[in-house]
């Protein structure tokens, strides 16, 4: 049974970081794309970046770029999203996924992020 468990959320002021993790199990991910989404109170469900599994590389959209970094450890089977400069407009549930063929077939719970002003 796939598993992903984010941790790592809290509360930060602005202009802090924080470094979420993604902890996989349940099969082999050699050959997916982990990704990490938000969403917001009253808003849709936010694309935030990706990383592919066997290669490293990585994605991100302008909103997070140069802010967000997506890491893994292969050893801990764990992707890591750290966010640095960290914005109130950041606030949202945070949740990672993984895809196969471009379709994200699994997700996590999620881990909340508050900024504050």
């Amino acid at each position: 049974q796939v598993q992903l468990v984010e941790s790592g959320g809290g509360l930060v002021q602005a202009g802090g970081s924080l470094r979420l993790s993604c902890a996989a199990s349940g099969r082999t991910f050699s050959s997916y794309t982990m990704g990490w989404f938000r969403q917001a109170p009253g808003k849709g469900r936010e694309f935030v970046g990706q990383i592919t599994w066997s290669t490293g590389a990585t994605y991100y959209p302008d909103s997070v770029k140069g802010r967000f970094t997506i890491s893994r450890d292969n050893a801990k089977n764990t992707v890591y999203l750290q966010m640095n400069s960290l914005k109130p407009e950041d606030t949202a549930v945070y949740v990672c996924a993984a895809a196969q063929a471009s379709t994200y077939n699994y997700w996590g719970q999620g881990t909340q992020v508050t900024v504050s002003s």
